[in-house]
């Protein structure tokens, strides 16, 4: 028998006032899952998590959490839930230790709970050596995994991460990511939400596409890549816009599929590199030639025409 989902929403709809900021969406997130929400800014990513972290009313449709209801258990729900918003909330003029303590009690946990719990989450964030500084003056990195080691102080069973790391370095990045894998290995239920491409490949078991409330694609990213994608593209970039142009009849029968973006050419095939032999033998002469697997980023572009970055 399948243990039941950790969190269920059927039609879910989010409304401010006129305005839908998650409309009719279907999704489910499994016990031991990481889960993902992909799409750029404004998808209905953030409203989504919120509902499900029982801190914004649902609009319309059905939403469960643990098996219960946002909007009539949301202290029992919150109480098993490890939250992680965009933005830190840290208490900057206290000590990391002290932002660890203060929150554990919030949980009504002992002092010697509190003590080993925090120890243990520091050392798992590789901040134990700046238990007694400030947290003001931590790099941005230190301060995303002292939020995460923050959130996990009440042994959550389920870990919303709100887009985990944007503003970080490519470093402190994977850094991040290699934690939250280990929380994974380790049983912790993730939900997150992202615009970066590659952190939904390194991150998620299963994701959705969201574009503008709506859900446009769900699956793992390798089986939304092989059904929506080619195995390669071939980016094409001009020196000049009229060169660009001029080029773009000329790659009418190469590859499966183009698009043509503001800064370059997007060439679809099954074969990269002897998809560029034929570009470079018809006599164009493109300023660059990159050769690369395809990406959920492309995914989303041929699903919506727009990259996640627009």
């Amino acid at each position: 028998m399948h243990a039941p989902p950790l969190v269920q929403g059927r039609h879910l709809t989010k409304r401010f006032g006129s305005y839908v900021a998650v409309d009719n969406i279907d999704f489910s997130v499994g016990q031991g899952e990481a889960f993902g929400f992909l799409g750029p800014n404004g998808a209905g990513k953030t409203s989504t998590m919120r509902m499900i972290g029982c801190v914004s009313p649902v609009s319309e449709g059905e939403l469960t959490v643990l098996g219960m209801d946002p909007a009539a258990h949301g202290p029992s729900i919150r109480a098993r839930l490890g939250v992680v918003p965009q933005e830190d909330n840290l208490d900057t003029e206290l000590t990391v230790w002290d932002n660890m303590a203060i929150y554990g009690r919030y949980f009504g946990l002992s002092r010697t709970a509190i003590r080993e719990r925090a120890r243990e989450l520091l050392e798992f964030v590789q901040l134990a050596d700046r238990r007694n500084d400030r947290v003001d003056p931590l790099s941005g990195g230190m301060k995303r995994r002292l939020t995460i080691a923050r959130s996990l102080i009440n042994k959550p069973e389920l870990l919303l991460l709100d887009e985990p790391t944007t503003g970080l370095d490519p470093q402190a990045r994977h850094l991040v990511w290699e934690r939250l894998y280990q929380l994974k290995l380790g049983g912790v239920t993730l939900v997150l939400t992202t615009h970066y491409m590659d952190e939904a490949e390194q991150l998620c078991d299963r994701l959705v596409i969201m574009d503008r409330g709506r859900i446009v694609a769900e699956g793992s990213p390798r089986d939304l890549i092989q059904r929506y994608s080619t195995r390669d593209v071939v980016e094409l970039r001009f020196a000049s816009t009229e060169d660009r142009e001029a080029a773009i009849p000329r790659l009418g029968g190469v590859g499966d599929r183009m698009e043509t973006l503001p800064d370059r050419l997007l060439v679809y095939t099954g074969d990269g590199d002897g998809t560029a032999e034929l570009v470079a033998h018809d006599g164009l002469a493109p300023a660059s030639v990159l050769v690369r697997r395809s990406t959920l980023e492309d995914v989303f572009l041929i699903l919506t025409g727009r990259t996640l970055e627009d």
